[in-house]
């Protein structure tokens, strides 16, 4: 009891105030989740049921227990253990996409804005290239970039400084719009296209285990040669 007595006495004042909280407390600071930290809904992921579709990995079963945005953001791992989100790596995938969403990193679609029934239509439009002063204007004075609008708009030159390039797409040929989950409108020839909400749009696919994965590689293989050389003696 004494040696307890004067390993506290030779500590900094400074920490008395954390070592005399209950453990609880301590334990519990990292699963703190401000209500800062939650990003806003975006027009092509409005609510957490859509959120969970995009990700993928069967992760759409679960909407029920985060019906909400703001549980979505805000549910820990152990509360989401508590909800039945298993296996643990499914918890871990979830808490990773919600990551990358709050620091705005998004999957196919994610950054397009004129978004009705979760189908978002995109096209190929003209606009001038970044020019010298004084370069006169020759025939690869206009880029062909791929945006965002609704079906009905007209784009006209007030327009064009408003507009982002889709990321994600690439124009192929003279106007064909090529990329992940685009589908081609009828009678465009390629230079309008439509992209929609779909399950596991945005799912990282999991690898495939080689030799029993990491931990089991070396033993799987040296009882595979073990088994390669008894039968060689055979």
């Amino acid at each position: 009891m004494k040696l307890n007595t004067i390993r506290l006495q030779s500590l900094p004042a400074s920490l008395f105030p954390i070592l005399s909280r209950p453990r609880f407390a301590i334990l519990n600071l990292h699963r703190h989740i401000s209500t800062n930290q939650i990003p806003p809904p975006t027009p092509f992921v409005p609510d957490s049921k859509t959120f969970l579709s995009l990700i993928g990995r069967n992760l759409s079963q679960h909407a029920a227990k985060m019906p909400t945005w703001e549980s979505l953001f805000s549910l820990t791992s152990v509360q989401l253990r508590k909800l039945g989100v298993e296996p643990a790596r499914t918890r871990r995938y979830l808490l990773w996409w919600r990551e990358r969403f709050r620091k705005g990193v998004y999957g196919i679609g994610g950054d397009l804005k004129n978004v009705k029934d979760s189908v978002a239509h995109v096209r190929v439009i003209e606009v001038p290239r970044e020019q010298s002063i004084g370069a006169s204007l020759g025939p690869d004075a206009m880029k062909k970039v791929i945006v965002n609008v609704p079906p009905d708009a007209t784009v006209n030159e007030s327009r064009l400084r408003e507009l982002k390039p889709v990321s994600g797409l690439k124009v192929l040929g003279a106007r064909t719009i090529t990329g992940p989950f685009v589908e081609p409108v009828k009678g465009t020839r390629g230079s309008v296209a439509t992209i929609k909400v779909q399950e596991g749009m945005w799912e990282q696919r999991r690898g495939q285990k080689v030799d029993g994965g990491e931990r089991r590689k070396v033993q799987v293989r040296r009882k595979r040669k073990l088994e390669e050389i008894r039968k060689a003696r055979a």
